[in-house]
């Protein structure tokens, strides 16, 4: 069992910051490989938007480069998408997800979502 709990969303102008985080709890049977932030419109499919995986190896979503940041502090089980230059498109709900293996299985889970709103 792996839990996800996210933070950090809210209402923002355009050009602002804000700073989600994503608390992983596994069970011992579970070794988190991979944490990644997924973001979704309504209507639309859900969206990679930036990925660290267990050796440190990071990837972003071209659309996001230079203006998000993903990062992860082991002691508190935690990953955080640091989001600068907010844009109105950048608004969506933004969900953690993240691989667990688990017997020599790979598993998916994905955490609540959190609600992002950029006005213009």
């Amino acid at each position: 069992q792996v839990q996800l709990v996210e933070s950090g969303g809210g209402l923002v102008q355009a050009g602002g910051s804000l700073r989600l985080s994503c608390a992983a709890s596994a069970s011992t049977s579970n070794i988190i490989i991979g944490i990644a932030w997924y973001r979704q419109t309504p209507g639309k499919q859900r969206d990679l938007v930036a990925r660290i995986n267990s050796g440190g190896g990071i990837n972003y979503a071209d659309s996001v480069k230079g203006r998000f940041t993903i990062s992860r502090d082991n002691a508190k089980n935690t990953v955080y998408l640091q989001m600068n230059s907010l844009k109105p498109e950048d608004t969506a709900v933004y969900y953690c997800y993240a691989e667990a293996s688990n017997g020599g299985y790979t598993f998916q889970w994905w955490g609540q979502g959190t609600q992002v709103t950029v006005s213009s």
